[in-house]
C-alpha cells in the first residue's frame, strides 16, 4: 500500500513537471513566433524599399533637385542588453527624381563607451571599452513643401558596423524607418530635425535603436 502511494506521488510530480515543461515550451515558441514575425516584417519593408528604389532609378535620368544634410546626431542603442547613449554625426544626400519622391544615401557615426562582459569557463569579467558604430543606409524618401516647412518620411536599408575597441567588432544588415522636418530660413538653407528607428543584429543579438539628428540642410 505504501509503495502504491509513493508511486502515485512520483507520477503526480512527473505530470506536474511535464505540464510545466509544456508551458515553458509554449512560451518559447510564442517568443520565437513574435521574433519571426518582426524579422519578416522588417525584411518585407526592405524589399518594398528596394523595389521603389529600382523603379525610381529605372524611370528617371537625372535628379531635378535635392539636398545635402550634415549635423549632430544622438544615438540610443543596446549592444549589451542595456540602453546606452552615443553621440556623433549624420550626413545625407538626396536626389529628387519626382516632385514628392527622392532617393537618399544616409551615413552616420556615433561614439562613446559601453560595458561588456567576457566569460572564460566559469569566470566572467565586466569591463568598459570605447565603442564606435557606423550606419550606411539607402532608400526612398517622400516629402512635400508647405510654405517654409518640408516634412518627410523615409524607409532605408543598408549595413551597420560596430567596433568595441580591444574587445570585438561586427557588421550586420540594418533597416531604418523615420522622418523629419526642414524649416527653410533662407532660399537654399534649412534647419532639419530628424528621427529614425534603426534595427540591427550586432553581436548575435537584436538592437532597436533610436537616432535623433539636427543640423543644416542645403537645398538645390
Amino acid at each position: 500500500m505504501g509503495y502504491e502511494i509513493e508511486d502515485e506521488k512520483v507520477s503526480c510530480r512527473k505530470t506536474q513537471e511535464s505540464a510545466s515543461d509544456r508551458n515553458a515550451a509554449r512560451f518559447r515558441v510564442g517568443v520565437l513566433d513574435r521574433k519571426f514575425i518582426y524579422e519578416e516584417t522588417m525584411r518585407m519593408l526592405a524589399v518594398v524599399a528596394l523595389m521603389v528604389l529600382a523603379a525610381e532609378i529605372a524611370a528617371a535620368q537625372v535628379p531635378t533637385s535635392g539636398n545635402i544634410f550634415f549635423g549632430y546626431s544622438y544615438y540610443d542603442t543596446s549592444l549589451n542588453g542595456n540602453r546606452n547613449s552615443l553621440n556623433g554625426w549624420e550626413g545625407s544626400i538626396e536626389g529628387k527624381f519626382l516632385p514628392f519622391i527622392g532617393i537618399v544615401a544616409d551615413f552616420s557615426g556615433h561614439y562613446g563607451s559601453e560595458d561588456f562582459t567576457a566569460c572564460n569557463g566559469f569566470d566572467c569579467v565586466t569591463f568598459n571599452t570605447d565603442l564606435t558604430q557606423h550606419n550606411y543606409l539607402f532608400g526612398p524618401r517622400v516629402s512635400m513643401s508647405v510654405g517654409k516647412f518640408r516634412p518627410f518620411a523615409e524607409v532605408l536599408i543598408g549595413a551597420a558596423h560596430a567596433n568595441a575597441h580591444n574587445f570585438a567588432s561586427d557588421t550586420s544588415f540594418a533597416t531604418a524607418v523615420g522622418g523629419g522636418l526642414d524649416y527653410k530660413f533662407l532660399k537654399l538653407l534649412a534647419w532639419r530635425f530628424q528621427g529614425d528607428y534603426i534595427h540591427t543584429d550586432l553581436f548575435n543579438d537584436h538592437q532597436n535603436n533610436l537616432r535623433l539628428s539636427t543640423g543644416i540642410a542645403l537645398h538645390f
